[in-house]
């Protein structure tokens, strides 16, 4: 399977700008979707936790991204224990991604060199998450918390990097 380094897997993340969220739980649905993806340029990908059997079709489908998609970094959301992130780790998870911030989670994805990006609603859950060596953050849910969130944040805290996920759309607020 394909494995990348933190540094290369948080670069992938940012080429494009996009890191695209999915889950089916038909593993060839999967697959196709990974691979039109893949096609069209992104190298980061994001399949969700969220349905019965669900690290089953991610073990399917990152074997087939490693032959098919050998440049994309799969990672897996919705976590939000330890015990979660450590399975999918296993299964090949490039990444981990949560709708909270899980010091737990953190610890594990640390061990194992796996990039991080918890999901925060605060300043200060961002920079605790920061200490814990997440270097990407989530902004969840974008769509509550908005740009003015956004902007406040970097204006004290240039250095960090954000993702904000959840009901966003390409308005003009939102490209400002």
């Amino acid at each position: 399977m394909a494995k990348f380094d933190k540094i290369a897997v948080l670069a992938k993340m940012g080429e494009t700008g996009v890191v695209p969220v999915f889950y089916h739980k038909d593993a060839e649905v999967a697959k196709q979707v990974v691979k039109a993806c893949y096609d069209g340029g992104i190298r980061a990908f994001e399949f969700t936790n969220r349905g019965d059997f669900a690290h089953e079709v991610f073990a399917e489908v990152v074997k087939f991204a490693a032959k098919e998609c050998p440049e994309m970094a799969m990672g897996v959301g919705s976590i939000v224990d330890p015990a979660t992130a450590a399975l999918y780790i296993q299964l090949g998870a490039c990444f981990v991604v949560g709708p909270l911030f899980n010091p737990e989670v953190s610890r594990v994805c640390n061990r194992r060199l796996v990039p991080y990006t918890p999901g925060c609603g605060t300043v200060s859950e961002v920079g605790a998450a920061q200490e814990t060596g997440c270097d990407l953050c989530k902004c969840f849910p974008g769509d509550v918390l908005g740009t003015k969130f956004v902007k406040g944040l970097l204006a004290p805290m240039p250095w960090t990097k954000l993702m904000v996920t959840g009901g966003v759309e390409p308005t003009k607020e939102n490209i400002e």
